[in-house]
């Protein structure tokens, strides 16, 4: 930064003022030279050609641009140059101003007395470069585009010879090569030649005739245009009811009902149709000997298939804008309706009654959302807010899904702060029955309520990386339950659940839950992990046959690398199990309803397929589950904490082939962490760890490069281990499946 001495001061005040009334003398000379005309007959007819004037006629200049620095070898501008000096110098009175480059090698000289100037540049480890003195007339701006050469590269263009006389004198500095090179641009605010100074007041048009009164912002006419007579890039695309991308007011670009609730509530309508189609094999127990004589083996036709048809339709209507901000308050309603089919190859499957046959037909209509949502308070400029939400809503817990996934009635209050570098949830839930075949709401209350809290906290430890902290507690009185196909689901009929006289033993669940989880990226390196404590207690465990306490714990943790079109993962999964099943503690962990896209996710055999175990009411695992928890059923079931626990080690890779195409494939190795539970539940001992290899491939096309249509194809298969095999049976056990998605 350059100050001027007290005595240059007293110098230039002199010279400034006449040169100031030298240009007001010229303004007023100009004004008495240009006609004003003051007769202003028709607003509907085209006026003058003349601009509307500043305020105030500009008596000063400017002087700014870009620095640029030219390494050694490059042949194209460098990059810019921060922290280099400009000094622009008066011709006249020799003053001075100086400027420092910003960051972006931008600087800024203003205001300054119009004049002649002598710019120098100058930066450590760069040639400097002096422009001669160019002329900046009054409300002008002076642009300058400069690179400077390196001192290197003006040092190797200058000659080891001595000059030779018949060459004249040497020349100036300035001028040598690879001292750098400038572009200037000149811009004038007035440069129109039908700018006037002064107008007359009766000179503008009236506000009418300036102002176009615009009633609907969102409804703007458009020509009748395209820029190609030919399929491909145009302006605009016009609307129309069936398009989603282009101006939709059914998905929320405009004001559903301007001319009754306003230009700030629209309705976003999303339509979805999923068909889901699986045939598998797995282990099932039957009497073939009483259907196929001749038969002896214990385990039967294990070949199923279901499919399931299913449309769900969400109303989203909102106050608020389109996008960057939070709405104001929101009305969500979702019906969601299901077709499923189920083919299996022996009785006593789709129903305890053997004469209902190995098929079955099922259809229902859920309510899975239905809420409204409201902002409590603005916290800040950047968005930050604190809004509530009552009703049947969506709730994932956590990154993958381990605890609890669901749509249940409750009361949720959320937001973020710091930027959104924090986000919180605080929920309520009481649950619903489920539908037993569809997995949709009822409208039966089910004795179980939820209260979970969760913070996330962005760029923790490291940028790219967020944690997330969980606490919840479940507190489930189911009683006695039924589910839709007549099997007895709540106590899970297994073990000392039935009281002779009586009948079954209802118990209630009080279990909390304690986590710590993480997603993000360090440096090139993907992670994800999670950790969970269980604690609590069980009024009346089936298996243990008598009142519980509650003491395990979940950890998974997966590491991937990108590399081109390729991504690397391995993980692991770890579930604790229980030692002694007869004792008052229970330690293999359970979770409330998970959902979990981990260890292969639906290209896993373990993950996808509910294995059921034989000659008891409950199920090994889980549709969609990865924990073998051996609850009779995962929605309308209780937690079980006296199970196996399990061990999962996994490698994986997905292949982006095309923006349109992906690939997975899958390998998981499993074991059980403890098998007492299931000895004692199945009067065998020495069942071994080993539950098998599970292997899964599969791919997901989207042809139209977005989420309105995706088709997922896949193949899984698990080789039996030792311990699958004293259970079940060596048979390799398979699952094909392909799934149809297509939203609106």
């Amino acid at each position: 930064m350059y100050f001027f001495a007290p005595s240059q001061l007293r110098k230039a005040i002199p010279g400034f003022i006449v040169l100031l009334v030298a240009i007001c003398a010229d303004a007023r000379e100009q004004r008495a030279q240009t006609p004003i005309t003051s007769t202003y007959t028709s607003t509907k007819e085209a006026g003058p050609a003349k601009r509307i004037p500043s305020e105030q006629t500009a008596t000063s200049a400017a002087i700014d641009g870009v620095i640029r620095g030219k390494e050694a070898g490059e042949r194209r501008e460098g990059k810019p140059l921060p922290g280099a000096r400009v000094v622009a110098r008066n011709a006249a009175t020799q003053q001075e101003i100086g400027a420092i480059t910003s960051g972006d090698g931008v600087f800024r000289l203003f205001p300054l007395a119009p004049a002649e100037y002598e710019i120098r540049v100058e930066a450590t480890g760069y040639q400097a470069l002096t422009i001669p003195a160019s002329a900046v007339h009054s409300n002008e701006v002076l642009t300058f585009e400069i690179s400077l050469a390196a001192a290197e590269i003006a040092a190797t263009m200058k000659s080891r010879l001595p000059r030779q006389p018949e060459l004249g004198p040497p020349l100036p500095a300035a001028s040598e090569a690879g001292s750098g090179s400038y572009r200037v641009l000149r811009h004038r605010l007035d440069a129109d030649p039908d700018y006037i100074v002064e107008l007359a007041p009766d000179y503008l048009p009236p506000a009418a005739d300036v102002f176009n009164v615009t009633p609907n912002r969102w409804e703007l006419a458009q020509p009748n245009y395209r820029r190609y007579a030919t399929q491909g890039d145009v302006v605009y695309v016009k609307p129309h009811w069936y398009d989603p991308y282009n101006r939709n007011r059914w998905k929320g670009d405009e004001p559903i009902w301007p001319e009754v609730l306003g230009q700030q509530v629209f309705l976003n309508f999303t339509g979805t149709a999923q068909t889901f189609l699986d045939g598998s094999r797995v282990p099932v127990p039957s009497g073939v000997s009483a259907v196929r004589p001749g038969t002896a083996d214990f385990f039967g036709n294990g070949n199923q298939l279901f499919l399931d048809q299913t449309f769900r339709f969400s109303f989203d209507l909102f106050h608020g804008d389109t996008s960057f901000k939070p709405v104001d308050w929101r009305v969500r309603v979702t019906p969601e309706v299901s077709l499923n089919y189920l083919s299996v190859g022996e009785l006593g499957i789709v129903s305890p009654d053997v004469r209902k046959g190995t098929t079955r037909f099922d259809d229902h209509i859920g309510l899975q959302e239905a809420f409204f949502e409201y902002k409590l308070h603005d916290l800040s400029a950047n968005y930050d807010f604190v809004s509530a939400r009552v009703g049947i809503q969506e709730f994932n817990t956590d990154f993958r899904g381990f605890l609890f996934v669901d749509e249940q009635p409750g009361l949720r209050v959320f937001g973020d702060s710091k930027s959104d570098r924090i986000e919180y949830n605080a929920a309520y839930f009481n649950f619903l029955e489920k539908n037993t075949n569809s997995g949709l709401n009822t409208f039966e209350l089910r004795g179980q309520q939820v209260v979970l809290a969760n913070v996330y906290l962005q760029d923790f430890f490291f940028p790219g990386y967020t944690a997330e902290f969980v606490g919840a507690f479940n507190k489930d009185d189911g009683g006695v339950h039924y589910d839709d196909n007549g099997f007895l689901v709540r106590p899970a009929p297994i073990g000392t659940v039935i009281d002779q006289g009586v009948g079954p033993i209802p118990h209630g669940i009080r279990v909390g839950y304690f986590g710590w989880l993480g997603s993000g990226h360090i440096r090139r390196l993907n992670l994800t992990h999670a950790f969970y404590q269980a604690a609590g207690k069980d009024t009346f465990n089936p298996i243990a046959g008598r009142s519980v306490t509650v003491n395990a714990q979940m950890a998974a943790a997966e590491v991937s690398l990108d590399r081109d079109w390729i991504r690397y993962r391995v993980s692991v999964f770890y579930a604790s199990g229980d030692a002694n099943p007869r004792d008052g503690r229970a330690r293999g962990f359970d979770s409330i309803v998970d959902l979990p896209n981990f260890a292969g996710g639906i290209f896993s055999f373990w993950n996808q397929q509910a294995i059921r175990l034989t000659g008891t009411g409950v199920a090994l695992t889980q549709e969609g589950s990865l924990l073998p928890n051996m609850r009779s059923n995962k929605e309308e079931g209780q937690a079980n904490f006296v199970n196996p626990g399990v061990f999962i080690v996994n490698a994986g890779a997905d292949f982006d082939l095309t923006p349109k195409l992906r690939a997975f494939a899958n390998f998981n190795y499993l074991r059980f962490m403890r098998t007492e539970p299931i000895e004692n539940s199945l009067f065998q001992a020495g069942i071994r760890h080993s539950i098998g290899e599970d292997v899964g491939v599969g791919v997901q096309y989207r042809p139209s490069l977005s989420e309105n249509l995706v088709l997922t194809g896949g193949a899984s298969l698990l080789q039996p281990g030792e311990g699958f095999q004293d259970i079940y049976t060596g048979r390799t056990q398979f699952s094909v499946f392909g799934s149809a998605k297509f939203t609106f």
